[in-house]
């Protein structure tokens, strides 16, 4: 009978498809013929690679050679990128902002993601538009079709919420359960994150921090100015 062929488990398959990744990336290989060019290989080379889940050692010395590439990085991702930079094609920096993130699940992919401010564009305005001030790479499990992510600069959440967090809102989200956490807009003051509690024809918006007022608004306007539900936050635990 012939031999049956090795399959790959999931787990090796996730390693090759994450480290070929990171080849495409640091050379600039777009399709499966240009990768072949720059291994000097042949296409299937490759394909039987990838029906192994395995990278030949030979492919990471070619790219050391050729591109200065760090072979621990191009197999687990870690740092540094290049042993020689002076043979760098690709910035480190514009690599490294598509690596895994430090957040979510194991080995999650990262994105990156726009910041904005809590004012947005114009807190004159009728409704919130968010004005980006800097980038986050999160997790692609954390993304979502709607995702906005802004910088905290209140304390009336803390400690739940600390200044300077990093709060990712999805904007699909509208609806207000008892005690969830909702972006809300005020015009002339910008976004506030509280919880939310329905009262009779008033939302009351809850301070975290007792040094803040809680706040009200009238049932029939708060789907306007709901901007979405806080889905995850991420900030530093430890004194500052």
């Amino acid at each position: 009978m012939p031999k049956k062929k090795r399959q790959c488990d999931e787990a090796q398959l996730k390693w090759f498809e994450e480290a070929l990744e990171r080849i495409k990336k640091a050379t600039g290989a777009r399709t499966q013929v240009q990768l072949a060019e720059v291994l000097d290989v042949r296409q299937s080379s490759i394909s039987d690679a990838k029906r192994r889940c395995s990278i030949p050692a030979e492919w990471f010395l070619k790219l050391y050679r050729s591109h200065g590439l760090d072979p621990d990085w191009l197999s687990e991702g870690v740092e540094p990128v290049y042993i020689n930079a002076s043979k760098a094609k690709i910035p480190a920096d514009t690599l490294l902002r598509e690596t895994p993130a430090p957040y979510g699940r194991m080995n999650s992919r990262g994105r990156v993601v726009p910041v904005s401010t809590m004012a947005g564009v114009d807190k004159e305005a009728a409704t919130w538009e968010p004005k980006p001030i800097e980038e986050l790479s999160v997790p692609e499990s954390f993304c979502r079709p709607k995702l906005q992510v802004v910088k905290v600069d209140s304390a009336s959440m803390e400690p739940v919420i600390g200044r300077g967090a990093f709060v990712g809102i999805d904007r699909d989200q509208n609806e207000h359960p008892d005690g969830d956490l909702c972006a809300v807009y005020f015009p002339h003051q910008g976004l506030t994150i509280r919880r939310v509690y329905m009262q009779g024809d008033t939302f009351l918006l809850k301070a975290e921090n007792e040094k803040y007022s809680d706040l009200t608004i009238p049932a029939a306007e708060m789907d306007q100015r709901t901007v979405g539900r806080v889905i995850w936050v991420l900030q530093n635990l430890s004194p500052m």
